[in-house]
């Protein structure tokens, strides 16, 4: 079975968990030997793992006819297409994009990022999907995200194959409920459009089929995994008087970094033998900063900025406590990150990984107070840690994405009936 998937990230080049999701599953697919995948993003980097799957770069695909020559190909792009893909896509092209702005060779110029004209940047994406479409062999098109829909709608269209859309959050999750109507738009087009929808929670497949009126038949819940990491026991803590207590990931709303400091304040309240991080970046930094100078704290906090790669595991295991206080999490990949390397986690009940974590403590994302205890627990009952180190680490070790890929093969043959 081909599979033409549509994608906005892929590691190492990742600006949040969309990135890490879109490796761990179609790594966990592809060892399904009869699965050929084609990932398509926007910027590839040419240092991607490609041991599994191939990967197409928008940016290296002609949506308008250009003449050069096979040498001026190669010096433009070889490093990361070759020359003779360029021009053999340049056959799909069918439509008049002279419109959208291209470089010598008919390509548009993605940044591979979340831009101010990132509509644009869908829109663009579609014309590119329309080559692919028109081009490819394939069975069914899989598309991550609402970035991702307008281009698997297209290519659905101009082939006639089934298309599968993957909602790995909505608007609802990522602005507190003040909905863009732009982006409710797309979501709920896709929705409309796909043959099926797979959410990566319960939490997810109820907003879907209540706020984006789906049908609750063609809606499944594929929770996410974590990818193994074979090298856990080479992350280790420094020796150090003071316990650390970790934030990790974009600090904006939907994260809610403000109930995060609101229980660092509760806890220093009872004890200054802890130190609390913030790592990560995003548009409430600064009132975080604020927040935690009116506290009195920040002698005891520190912001790391964003981190990436073997540094976000680093400051993990560096932790003794990890916490998730987001106010509407579809998912939420890194409480199982930080159980890899056993360290205890809190996660808010407004997560999807509450739905199939035991070992980690529960609140609600507003309760700081219960939020506060759960934390002083943690640092000051070596039982308790222990218990939540030990069996964290053993369930999470036997949360795999080869188990995601064999329930997202199996909506693929359901769909394909039809």
């Amino acid at each position: 079975m081909k599979v033409l998937m549509f994608g906005w990230e892929f590691p190492p080049h990742i600006l949040g968990g969309l990135g890490t999701a879109s490796y761990g599953l179609t790594k966990g697919m592809a060892e399904q030997k009869d699965l050929e995948l084609t990932f398509v993003i926007p910027k590839p980097h040419g240092d991607e793992d490609q041991s599994f799957l191939k990967i197409i770069g928008a940016c290296h695909v002609p949506v308008v006819w250009r003449e050069n020559s096979w040498e001026h190909v190669n010096y433009r792009i070889g490093k990361l297409m070759h020359p003779d893909e360029y021009f053999w896509l340049r056959n799909g092209i069918k439509y008049d994009y002279t419109r959208i702005y291209t470089d010598e060779l008919g390509c548009i110029n993605f940044s591979g990022k979340y831009p101010d004209n990132l509509i644009e940047e869908i829109s663009n994406y579609e014309a590119v999907a329309s080559v692919l479409a028109h081009q490819m062999q394939f069975d069914i098109i899989h598309s991550h995200d609402w970035l991702t829909y307008p281009a698997g709608v297209f290519a659905k269209h101009i082939s006639g194959k089934p298309l599968v859309i993957h909602v790995h959050a909505t608007d609802f999750d990522r602005s507190r409920g003040k909905v863009n109507p732009t982006v409710y738009s797309i979501e709920k087009r896709g929705m409309d459009v796909a043959d099926h929808i797979i959410t990566v929670s319960d939490l997810t497949r109820r907003t879907v089929i209540e706020k984006y009126h789906q049908d609750p038949r063609k809606v499944t819940t594929v929770h996410n995994a974590v990818e193994p990491l074979p090298d856990a026991d080479s992350f280790t803590k420094t020796e150090r008087k003071d316990k650390v207590v970790t934030f990790l990931g974009r600090i904006t709303m939907q994260k809610g970094p403000e109930y995060f400091v609101e229980a660092a304040h509760r806890v220093l309240q009872k004890t200054d033998g802890v130190r609390f991080v913030m790592a990560g970046s995003g548009d409430m930094m600064h009132d975080m900063i604020e927040l935690v100078a009116k506290r009195g704290i920040a002698d005891r906090f520190h912001f790391t900025g964003f981190l990436k790669g073997r540094q976000v595991h680093e400051m993990l295991a560096e932790s003794d406590v990890y916490i998730m206080p987001s106010v509407s999490e579809p998912f939420g990949i890194s409480p199982l990150e930080a159980m890899q390397v056993g360290t205890p986690s809190i996660i808010s009940k407004q997560s999807g990984c509450a739905e199939i974590l035991t070992h980690a403590i529960k609140t609600d994302y507003w309760d700081i107070d219960a939020m506060a205890d759960a934390i002083y627990g943690i640092v000051k009952y070596p039982a308790m840690y222990n218990s939540l180190r030990n069996q964290g680490r053993e369930e999470v070790n036997n949360i795999k994405w080869y188990n995601a890929g064999l329930k997202v093969r199996s909506i693929y043959d359901s769909v394909l009936k039809y």
